[in-house]
């Protein structure tokens, strides 16, 4: 099949969806266009922008191209997960080795980070890292309910954390809170990285 028979009924569906659905940008009309045709998102972005510079269809702007560098995706909105997970474990471990635990009432503060430190970012960050196309990308793929993706980081976390303690228990550093701590932290860490490189993996593939 050549360029302009494949041009044609993508053309006459991206005027009807402008029609019927008044998308109102780009993304939208991108977004719906994707649910009827097995195109590349890229190739329809391209259609789309040649339609508006014909002045066939007007809509309010193209979206934002997905950033091809690593670095230049980690200072993206989408990212914005990764340095709250990020702050919130160092946070958590500040306030672990500085705060006693006879500190009333600032050792609350203690626990609650505590809790999300021990209970949700480390499944958290497996799950992403596991799963990046059914929470970032639509292509082709059911994205995970919130409820289940909860569902599934804390038991993740339940799951990674003891885990940690019996490998902790056969090393000379043995089951202590700054060994735990400092354990957790790194499985964390690296997790959400290899969840954030592989998300922007996928966000290429989706994109080509």
């Amino acid at each position: 099949m050549n360029q302009n028979s494949t041009e044609k009924p993508l053309t006459q569906i991206l005027i009807r969806l402008v029609e019927e659905k008044k998308p109102r940008n780009v993304k939208q009309l991108v977004d719906l266009a994707k649910d009827e045709v097995s195109i590349p998102e890229q190739k329809i972005i391209e259609h789309v922008l040649r339609l508006q510079s014909r002045g066939k269809i007007t809509l309010r702007e193209p979206p934002p191209r997905h950033p091809r560098e690593l670095s230049t995706y980690l200072k993206t909105k989408e990212v914005h997960w990764y340095w709250t997970t990020l702050i919130l474990i160092m946070a958590t471990t500040l306030t672990i080795f500085t705060i006693p635990e006879n500190a009333y009432p600032l050792v609350y503060i203690r626990y609650v980070l505590g809790a999300i430190f021990v209970l949700w970012l480390p499944g958290h960050s497996f799950i992403r890292a596991l799963f990046p196309e059914k929470i970032q990308t639509s292509k082709n793929k059911k994205p995970i309910d919130p409820i289940e993706h909860v569902a599934l980081s804390i038991g993740m976390s339940l799951a990674l954390v003891p885990i940690v303690g019996l490998i902790l228990n056969y090393t000379p550093w043995g089951i202590r809170l700054t060994p735990i701590v400092l354990s957790l932290l790194s499985l964390t860490i690296i997790f959400a990285t290899a969840a954030i490189i592989r998300e922007h993996q996928a966000k290429l593939r989706e994109n080509q």
